[in-house]
């Protein structure tokens, strides 16, 4: 099948301009016959729902959570970003739109990400216009901070709550929607399989989680917004619940997949304790702005920590090895999250890990704290003030800033971080591939639209942050609501979709059946067993180093692991009522097809790129491994990398390499 990504003709600045002014579009009095179901109530899938049941169309819901204000966006912590220039340091269009496209590796389809740069202003008005409480500076304007990869600061921030604040502002634009009767919100309900009626998408099959009913939906249109796949690697700093269920299942019934093997290690997550855990949580990565990054210069310092036999605050400031700083001066500890995520893996594979596992370094606060301290001294006109005083009043600012995060780690770890600092280690987080869709946002299935973390179009191979709610929102307040009325404009005349036809039947069967299989199969192995054997795989093999040995032992072992689940997998209870062991039994089956899918990926791709190196495809300098040759003035990586094969929608730009600041390699994909 040849891909048509049907992006418009014309310059980049124009195309979604010109392209709006010349779409199909559904009158008022029209939409209001038209049905659209959206899957997933996050920022993207929230947004999109409030967003067209507004223009009028009668709008189906699904969450499986108990609410849409627990969709995983609510755990985005450190900001959004939007190029409106506030701080007045060379902000545009242009380079935000540069910078994405740079952050993703080169891989992004830079129509759809300029148009991203269009529309990220408008969603920090809309978001601002719905009560969302960005922080502000002095004078009253909207404030910014900077993420780790760019030399700007545009990231707009609600504290460490961010993800939560936008996610509020959506979940009430959906409730005025609930409360007229335009949204029909189906709660605690899983998308199961997508059913195609002659070619295009017409309904999905759902199951009640709290009854076990099975239920028939049906639409003109369906929208998949059902975020990333980030919890085959099991610990992932994802929401237990996240999983690829809807996206899996419309790629089974035809719409395409698209870089998989693509996904983003953010660098400052708590470690892992131990191998008991089932879930990592996410420090904001708006701490790198104040916190430093260091592990002990000395091998045996390292081990004393290991074992607890001292405690960071005893090692000397000429004894700590302050990594980023070292080797990226020019950015420093707001380098990109891959580049932070893999030299804190280097120190720690070198033995220079600071916990139990060997598997942390620290993020410190105390100069930021000084610094902070003696600035509010000078303003305050406190003469000669103590070291203690100064501590007071630096510690009091940095928890204006990181209040909510310092106390989540707290919580968690049970130590003080402004007493001593906080441990990290690089983590699964995001996942840029995804659902392959076209400029509209439709699938390779008509009918069929992804949007948000689930697709793969604007990210490319992601470094860095701030970027996933950009996205969307974008896509959910101000891109598909414009696209599907193309589509939707042809089906004005198509009346009612029934759901007693032969194709929801056949549906309905397959997901019964699969259901019924899970009850009935009598096997000795929890649900959990298998999750956490595929994890250990994807991680290893998978994870932030690969290698080709590696990558085919994967595909082996996940498809041994897979074998063994189908005869293996044990599910207690029945399908008749909440059973969270049957959902995430399902969940893991899809899982492991996946994560054999993204080995195969990883391994046809021999090339270093985002958050992932590839052992034998480079020859690289530096003392760490996996660094990458660069050019200091304007981070970015060069002759290093080498590409083969050519992409169809990804390749670059005149204006790209035209671009003066940075010294690129011609550069092709596989």
């Amino acid at each position: 099948m040849a891909l048509d990504s049907k992006i418009p003709h014309g310059p980049l600045k124009d195309k979604w301009t010109d392209y709006k002014n010349h779409i199909n579009l559904v009158n008022p009095a029209n939409k209001r016959h038209i049905d659209v179901i959206v899957v997933g109530t996050g920022l993207a899938g929230g947004s999109a729902a409030a967003t067209l049941a507004e223009l009028g169309y009668n709008v189906k819901a699904f969450a499986y959570q108990d609410s849409p204000r627990r969709a995983h966006s609510i755990a985005a912590q450190g900001g959004i970003n939007a190029a409106k220039n506030y701080q007045g340091d060379g902000d545009s269009t242009y380079r935000l739109f540069y910078d994405t496209v740079k952050g993703g590796d080169y891989r992004s389809r830079e129509a759809n990400v300029y148009r991203l740069a269009e529309v990220s202003a408008n969603i920090i008005d809309q978001c601002v216009a719905q009560g969302v409480p960005f922080a502000r500076d002095y004078g009253g304007l909207l404030d910014n901070r900077s993420f780790g990869g760019v030399l700007v600061s545009r990231t707009f921030y609600a504290k460490g709550q961010t993800g939560q604040q936008l996610l509020l502002g959506a979940y009430s634009a959906m409730n005025r929607q609930i409360a007229r009767g335009k949204i029909e919100m189906f709660n605690r309900h899983e998308m199961l399989d997508v059913v195609k009626v002659d070619g295009k998408a017409r309904g999905i099959i759902a199951r009640n989680l709290i009854t076990g009913e099975i239920e028939r939906h049906s639409a003109h249109a369906v929208v998949i917004a059902s975020g990333g796949y980030g919890n085959v690697y099991f610990l992932s700093t994802n929401a237990m619940g996240s999983n690829a269920t809807a996206a899996w299942k419309i790629h089974k019934k035809g719409a395409y997949f698209a870089n998989p093997c693509y996904t983003q290690i953010h660098p400052t997550c708590i470690p892992r304790s131990g191998d008991y855990q089932s879930k990592l949580t996410l420090m904001s990565e708006s701490l790198r702005n104040d916190g430093r990054i260091w592990v002990p210069k000395n091998i045996e310092d390292s081990k004393a920590l290991q074992q607890r036999k001292i405690k960071p605050t005893d090692i000397a400031e000429e004894n700590r090895d302050y990594f980023l700083e070292r080797r990226y001066p020019a950015f420093g500890n707001l380098v990109p999250r891959d580049v932070a995520s893999r030299a804190a893996k280097e120190r720690c594979d070198a033995g220079f890990g600071v916990n139990a596992t060997g598997e942390a370094v620290f993020l410190d606060f105390a100069s930021a704290i000084t610094r902070y301290g003696k600035t509010q001294a000078k303003i305050q006109n406190i003469e000669n003030p103590s070291d203690a005083k100064i501590y007071e009043l630096g510690q009091a600012i940095v928890e204006e800033k990181y209040g909510n995060l310092f106390q989540m780690y707290e919580k968690i770890v049970d130590e003080n971080p402004y007493e001593t600092p906080m441990m990290i280690y690089p983590a699964t987080h995001y996942t840029m591939g995804g659902v392959w869709v076209d400029y509209n946002l439709m699938t390779t299935v008509d009918g069929l639209y992804c949007i948000g973390e689930a697709n793969f179009s604007e990210h490319g191979a992601n470094r860095l942050g701030a970027s996933a709610l950009m996205q969307g929102l974008a896509d959910g307040y101000f891109v598909l609501p414009y696209t599907i009325g193309d589509y939707l404009s042809n089906e004005i005349r198509t009346g009612k979709i029934p759901t007693n036809t032969p194709e929801f039947d056949e549906a309905e069967k397959e997901v019964t059946d699969r259901i019924n299989f899970f009850i009935n199969n009598k096997g000795e192995h929890s649900v959990d067993y298998y999750h956490k054997k595929l994890g250990k795989i994807m991680w290893d093999k998978c994870g932030m180093s690969r290698n080709e040995q590696g990558l085919k032992e994967a595909m082996v072992e996940i498809k041994a692991l897979r074998e063994d689940f189908w005869k293996n997998v044990k599910v207690p209870g029945s399908a008749s009522e909440m059973n969270p062991e049957l959902e995430k039994a399902g969940r893991v089956a899809d899982f492991l097809e996946l994560g054999e899918l993204f080995a195969k990926d990883a391994l046809n791709r021999n090339e270093s790129c985002g958050g992932h190196f590839r052992e034998e495809s480079v020859e690289l300098d530096g003392e760490q491994k996996g660094e990458a040759k660069r050019n200091d003035k304007d981070y970015a990586y060069v002759a290093a990398w080498e590409y083969k094969g050519e992409p169809a929608d990804a390749v670059l730009h005149k204006e790209i390499l035209e671009f003066k600041d940075i010294e690129l390699k011609q550069r092709s994909y596989k």
